[in-house]
């Protein structure tokens, strides 16, 4: 038994909206043509997939799994239709997902630099923490990922280093830190601190740190923006935990200063990943090219 991509593109949308109308809109279908493929799709699998609770019709648990393969599913049918028009010579898209460090200090010029020379593709560039860039690479969602993490070690992705992410305990220049060359652990006891948000890479290396010298990590505040991190250290008392790459500008200008993390056992890096089931494309290849020749000079730096 086969099952009609429309009726997996519903069940995508459906679990999004909860609406009929509201899918019939996107998939620009008629209502009563949603529900017909809803129904048929039930008959079709023999089980229970849908409930109407409360003005919306939300997915049983059996649909719920449904929705999980519809999600992969509708990705590598999208994915396979993008990579058969590369073949075009000189056009396609290139879908690209990165963390916040990489997309705002390392992919601009690279990006701009790629445009040019490629000037009938289209490029989009989502900028997520790394752990939902790795989820969008394993959906096919994103053609390629460019995150800052440590090693990666997943089945689905084929990872490369491309440079050094140099992780530093940064602050302004003065700082009563800013005397000492180097840090000791004890040092940072009851400073205040700015800890990176939720789901970043870099909160979660920080708290290890912490816990793993018995430090006492006098939170000030969480913040999820680079930006807005760099802007309080600049004008305040408190210290933060960021990529070198983020404060390079400031450390030349001489508005931030920076020391290396004491006793620290973490090796970051600037991946580039993609998920292995993908089917390589001219375009993809010449892109990951393009990246490895301007990362290289950085690479062990």
């Amino acid at each position: 038994m086969t099952i009609n991509s429309i009726k997996l593109q519903i069940i995508e949308e459906l679990y999004k909206h909860k609406k009929i109308t509201a899918v019939a809109e996107q998939l620009n279908l008629k209502q009563p043509t949603v529900t017909f493929h809803l129904k048929s799709l039930e008959k079709e699998l023999g089980v229970k997939l849908f409930e109407s609770r409360s003005g919306k019709i939300l997915l049983t648990e059996a649909g719920d799994s449904l929705y999980h393969y519809a999600v992969k599913i509708n990705a590598l049918t999208k994915e396979a239709v993008r990579v058969v028009q590369e073949y075009d010579l000189g056009r396609g898209t290139l879908k690209i997902g990165a963390s916040y460090v990489p997309a705002t200090y390392l992919l601009p010029n690279i990006l701009s630099e790629f445009a040019k020379r490629n000037s009938r593709i289209s490029i989009s560039l989502t900028v997520k923490t790394a752990p939902n860039i790795i989820k969008m690479l394993e959906n096919h969602e994103i053609d390629l990922g460019v995150i800052s993490s440590e090693s990666i070690e997943l089945s689905f992705l084929k990872s490369e280093p491309l440079c050094n992410d140099e992780l530093v305990f940064f602050f302004s220049p003065n700082h009563l830190l800013a005397k000492y060359d180097l840090l000791s652990p004890d040092m940072l006891n009851g400073i205040p601190f700015i800890l990176h948000g939720q789901e970043s890479s870099t909160r979660s290396m920080t708290l290890k740190w912490f816990q793993s010298n018995n430090i006492i990590l006098n939170t000030q505040m969480e913040l999820d923006s680079l930006e807005a991190t760099k802007q309080i250290v600049l004008c305040g008392e408190s210290i933060s935990v960021i990529s070198r790459l983020a404060i390079h500008n400031e450390l030349k200008q001489g508005l931030l200063t920076c020391r290396q993390i004491p006793q620290s056992t973490f090796r970051r890096f600037i991946y580039s990943a993609y998920n292995v089931d993908r089917k390589q494309s001219s375009l993809l290849d010449s892109f990951i090219d393009h990246l490895k020749i301007l990362t290289k000079p950085a690479v062990g730096s």
